[in-house]
C-alpha cells in the first residue's frame, strides 16, 4: 500500500520572467506603450539637441539615439515574446528554467512558477518508493502513472493507491482497472448542499444487487423513468411517497421530493 501526492516547489525562474498567454498579452501591450512613451521623450530631447552647436549637444545626441536604438530593440524584443508564447504548445514560456510553469497554490490570488513533484510514499515504513518531476499544475492525471511507478518500484504484482480528492479524475481511476494498481480515491465534492445545512450525495447509499439508494431516514429510492441529461442517459431514483411525510426533508431538499441522479448502465 502507497499513499500518493504531489508538492509544488519553487523554480529559480521567478514570475517576472514566466509569460502565459492570458497575462502576456497585457503585460506586452503595456510595456509596448511605456517604451514607445519613452521613446517620444528621448526624439523630443534629441530634436532639441540638434538645435544646439556644441560638442556637450553632439556628445547629448550620441547618448539620445542609443538610447532610442535600445528601446526599439526591447519593443521588438517584446513582439517577439508574445508570438513565441502563442505558438507554445501550452502557450506559456519562462526563461530561466525553461520547464517550469506557473502554478497556482492554495492561498487566494497566489501562485508560483515551478514544479509539481509527485511521490509515492509506502505505507508500512514511511519511505518515497518513486517520485516524478512534473510540469502539470494539479495532480488529477498523475494517479495510473504514479501507482504504476511505486508498484514497479516495489515489484509487486499488486498495489492499493491511496490519494486525496486533488487526484480524482474518472478517466485515471477507469485505467487503473486489470493494471495491478488499485484507486481508492474520494471523490470531488462539487455540491453546494453542506454550506447550506442539506445532506449531500455521499449521504445517500447505493445498492448494487437490489439497484436502490438508502437516505439518511432509512428509505429506499428506486429508480424511475430514464431521462435523457444533455449527452447521456440519467437514471433517477426516488420515494414518492416518503418524501411527503419525511421529518429530515426540510434538511434533504427544498423540491417536492429527492432525487438521486446517476449516469444510466
Amino acid at each position: 500500500m502507497v499513499a500518493i501526492d504531489g508538492s509544488k516547489f519553487k523554480a529559480v525562474n521567478n514570475r517576472d520572467k514566466n509569460f502565459t498567454v492570458n497575462f502576456t498579452v497585457a503585460k506586452v501591450a503595456k510595456r509596448i506603450e511605456q517604451v514607445e512613451a519613452s521613446i517620444a521623450r528621448y526624439l523630443a530631447a534629441l530634436d532639441r539637441a540638434d538645435r544646439q552647436d556644441n560638442d556637450v549637444a553632439e556628445a547629448r545626441t550620441s547618448r539620445l539615439k542609443e538610447k532610442i536604438k535600445g528601446l526599439r530593440r526591447q519593443m521588438q524584443a517584446l513582439k517577439d515574446m508574445g508570438q513565441q508564447v502563442e505558438a507554445a504548445p501550452d502557450q506559456q514560456i519562462s526563461l530561466t528554467d525553461p520547464d517550469a510553469r506557473s502554478m497556482a497554490t492554495s492561498g487566494k490570488g497566489t501562485g508560483l512558477v515551478g514544479n509539481n513533484v509527485q511521490m509515492a510514499v509506502e505505507a508500512e515504513h514511511h519511505l518515497i518508493v518513486a517520485h516524478e518531476v512534473t510540469n502539470v499544475g494539479n495532480d488529477r492525471t498523475q494517479l495510473l502513472a504514479m501507482g504504476q511507478h511505486a508498484r514497479d518500484g516495489m515489484a509487486c504484482e499488486e498495489l492499493t493507491v491511496l490519494a486525496d480528492r486533488g487526484s480524482y479524475n474518472g478517466d485515471e481511476v477507469l485505467a487503473c482497472e486489470g493494471s495491478g494498481v488499485l484507486p481508492y480515491v474520494p471523490k470531488t465534492l462539487t455540491s453546494g448542499n453542506t454550506k447550506r445545512g442539506l445532506f449531500t450525495g455521499q449521504d445517500f447509499i447505493y445498492d448494487a444487487e437490489q439497484d436502490h439508494y438508502t437516505c439518511p431516514a432509512g428509505q429506499h429510492l428506486t429508480k424511475g423513468k430514464v431521462r435523457s441529461d444533455r449527452r447521456d442517459n440519467i437514471d433517477h431514483y426516488r420515494n414518492l411517497t416518503a418524501c411527503s411525510s419525511c421529518a429530515l426533508k426540510p434538511r434533504c431538499t427544498p423540491d417536492t421530493h429527492k432525487r438521486v441522479k446517476a449516469l444510466a448502465a
